[in-house]
């Protein structure tokens, strides 16, 4: 790790009272491969928040415990989602053209605002989302995995992440929000290159508007029985920047999540032959799966972001009014402070971080906890002896700021 920041008071509980140089960054090599070392580094340095910098250098604040997590989380009126409060990006130090902005820069969505015009907005989004999810949900999920797996299930071999978790999600999505299928795979690439960040996320984000944008102008047209003609029709009187933005709010954070959460739990159905044994058996289902997952490896590790409203104290920490925090939500989940031994088992405890938490938390979970629990079982039903082609301790991932991905995972079966 870098050496102590300029500023750092060691009378403050080892928090400093300014970013300076040897600040640690939340990018690069290092983060790519070991993000929760560099949480534990952090821990064991500053406490339960830290100073760290984003890409571009700039800085923020991690949120490493578990009650200052909820703290941030519970109470908008000191941590805004509001961007326009941020500091640096008012002060001109974080270019509209930054990587960062893809993630934190404000839109017209229910998750860039507050209080009232947060709720209008939400409304719109969880209302369509209830109705969608109780129409058939797990049919389209049911088809487009069948029709995955028919593309190698004659080989005896597949890459469970790129042949199968990678698009399944988005190819679902594309049919709830009323697009077209073929257009599945390459907004499931240009999702993931967003929340991957670098030089490629704004030209990515461009293609993903662009055919968003298309979609909203057809449904005003020609309204159907789909979440964007759902928008269209909503009470909260969505304006078209808006409407876009719902659309790309869902696509994006609806395939991401679940298709890493539901490579997660391939992953840990296949290396946990006790726990493999208790869903052949019945004595698991594949939600208490899913719950693990959550707690162990959730699928966007680091949520963006909150804005400090005023100067204010967290965790022992000077916040800024401006200052821009991001939430640890991997760390949270296993910080000792709450959870001392995390071998210990987390089944039937659903007060994990992993769909955020307050006013904000993810509309979307029980969606994607659908796509999963289906993905995951047909998928079981249609690979005799599924078993890894690899052993485990050769499985990788590779990490961004945000989130971390299985590469590949690797399977044999009876063709």
């Amino acid at each position: 790790m870098n050496d102590q920041p300029h500023g750092y008071d060691a009378r403050g509980g080892g928090c400093p009272v300014a970013h300076g140089a040897g600040v640690t960054r939340l990018y690069g090599p290092q983060a790519a491969t070991d993000p929760h070392g560099i949480y534990a580094q952090l821990r064991d340095r500053h406490g339960s928040v830290a100073p760290i910098l984003l890409e571009g250098d700039i800085p923020a604040w991690l949120v490493l415990g578990y009650r200052e997590n909820r703290r941030v989380l519970d109470n908008p009126l000191q941590f805004s989602r509001d961007s326009r409060i941020w500091r640096d990006w008012k002060e001109g130090r974080v270019a509209d053209t930054s990587p960062l902005i893809q993630m934190l820069g404000w839109r017209p969505d229910c998750v860039s605002q507050d209080g009232e015009p947060h709720r209008r907005l939400r409304a719109a989004v969880t209302d369509n989302l209830h109705g969608v999810t109780g129409r058939g949900i797990r049919r389209h999920v049911t088809h487009f995995a069948n029709k995955q797996i028919d593309a190698f299930a004659d080989t005896g071999r597949a890459d469970l992440v790129t042949e199968f978790a990678d698009h399944l999600p988005m190819l679902v999505l594309t049919r709830v929000v009323g697009l077209a299928e073929s257009e599945g795979r390459s907004l499931a690439e240009s999702s993931h290159q967003v929340m991957k960040g670098g030089a490629d996320a704004l030209t990515h984000n461009e293609k993903i508007m662009a055919v968003l944008t298309e979609l909203a102008a057809r449904k005003r047209a020609e309204p159907g029985s789909d979440f964007a003609s759902g928008l269209i029709e909503h009470r909260a009187g969505l304006d078209q920047d808006e409407l876009v933005n719902h659309l790309r709010l869902v696509l994006i954070t609806g395939h991401t999540m679940t298709s890493n959460l539901l490579a997660r739990a391939l992953h840990l159905v296949l290396t946990d032959p006790a726990l493999r044994s208790g869903l052949v058996s019945g004595q698991l289902t594949l939600s208490s799966v899913v719950e693990e997952v959550m707690w162990n490896t959730p699928p966007l590790a680091v949520l963006p972001g909150r804005f400090a409203t005023s100067d204010l104290e967290l965790g022992g920490c000077p916040i800024k009014e401006g200052d821009l925090l991001v939430l640890g939500l991997a760390a949270g989940n296993t910080d000792p402070e709450v959870r001392p031994d995390t071998e210990v088992s987390v089944a039937g405890n659903q007060s994990h971080l992993a769909f955020s938490a307050g006013p904000h938390e993810c509309p979307g979970q029980n969606l994607g906890q659908a796509i999963i629990e289906t993905a995951v079982d047909v998928l079981l039903h249609r690979l005799p002896g599924l078993r890894l082609a690899v052993p485990p301790e050769e499985l990788t991932s590779t990490a961004s700021t945000w989130e971390s991905r299985l590469d590949s995972l690797p399977v044999e079966f009876a063709a």
